[in-house]
């Protein structure tokens, strides 16, 4: 337990500097959106640009991961609407809470954490995580949110206005430009390697206190409009995410290795700690763009993170995490 400790603590440690130094005023407000902007179009998509280039092609678009991750995925997409939809919460805001119940924060920290506690291999899987996550569970639960919008656009048109808006994100690219730099033996120039190399050290860091800050940010947004909310609102959805999410991937990679399909123990474990993560920070901004209920999303972003310090830990502690560093 000490060694997983010794992992995730200083992680988690980063978010709540980020959130401490938003809520002081050392870091202004208005310094927020130009740090997300660094981690999001310079800092990671180097890092995945990096695992991309040294993990094989296959691994990084696994037939078997990217399957079972994606049918858990709508497992719990389509569990969290039937739980939550109801008078006051309607289908729109239903789904935004489903998308925040199951895109686990790997971009953000998921691939250094999971690096950090499983080795380099662990890239690869989590890397199909984040390909499935950003263009086919986001768009789904856009479509789901957009069903029965006034425009009559339609699931199948809002479910195709957000893959064009995830095929915009620079992350897609940046991995899929590694693994053809990887795939072809193309040797980088010794200084745009470094620049590659300084870019994706600074992901990690800033990344954590970014979400820290972009949590408190969104904290008092919601304050801002005078909204109240029931712990009952967004509790249930956020320990759907750490706890229910984790389950149900590993039930899923239990049935695939049951089957004699190839997936490893190592590999298991990686999407079941991947599952286990905090609910992704962004989910919040989309929810805006998309008139949801922003609060609820913040909220539900806020208790996941904090209480995933606690319950990944004894995860990873349970299964066996063997750290790195």
């Amino acid at each position: 337990m000490q060694a997983v400790l010794a992992v995730t603590l200083p992680f988690f440690a980063l978010v709540l500097g980020g959130w401490l130094a938003a809520r002081r005023q050392i870091l202004p407000e208005a310094a927020v959106p130009g740090l997300n902007a660094f981690v999001l179009f310079f800092a990671l998509p180097a890092m995945l640009f990096r695992f991309g280039m040294n993990t094989p092609v296959l691994e990084l678009l696994n037939p078997v991961v990217l399957g079972l991750y994606l049918l858990a995925a709508a497992l719990v997409v389509f569990f969290t609407v039937a739980m939550t939809l109801s008078p006051t919460v309607h289908l729109k805001d239903a789904a935004f809470g489903a998308l925040v119940a199951t895109f686990p924060n790997t971009g953000f920290m998921g691939v250094p954490l999971l690096v950090a506690l499983m080795g380099p291999a662990a890239a690869g899987p989590v890397i199909c995580i984040v390909l499935a996550d950003m263009i086919v569970t986001t768009s789904v639960c856009v479509g789901l949110a957009q069903a029965h919008e006034a425009s009559g656009q339609g699931p199948r048109a809002a479910a195709l206005k957000a893959a064009r808006g995830a095929l915009s994100n620079p992350l897609p690219w940046s991995i899929a430009a590694g693994g053809l730099v990887g795939a072809l033996g193309l040797p980088l120039p010794g200084p745009l390697l470094k620049i590659v190399g300084m870019l994706a050290d600074a992901a990690s860091p800033v990344a954590l206190f970014t979400i820290g800050a972009v949590l408190w940010r969104s904290g008092q947004s919601d304050r801002a409009s005078g909204r109240q909310a029931a712990v009952s609102s967004y509790l249930p959805v956020a320990l759907i995410k750490l706890l229910i999410h984790p389950l149900v991937v590993g039930a899923g990679c239990l049935a695939v290795r049951q089957l004699g399909l190839p997936l490893t123990a190592f590999q298991t474990t990686v999407l079941v700690l991947a599952a286990a993560l905090p609910s992704a920070s962004n989910v919040s901004l989309l929810a805006e763009r998309y008139g949801a209920d922003n609060g609820r999303v913040a909220r539900i972003i806020l208790a996941s993170t904090a209480l995933a310090f606690v319950t990944f830990t004894l995860l990873a502690w349970a299964l066996g995490a063997q750290p790195t560093v």
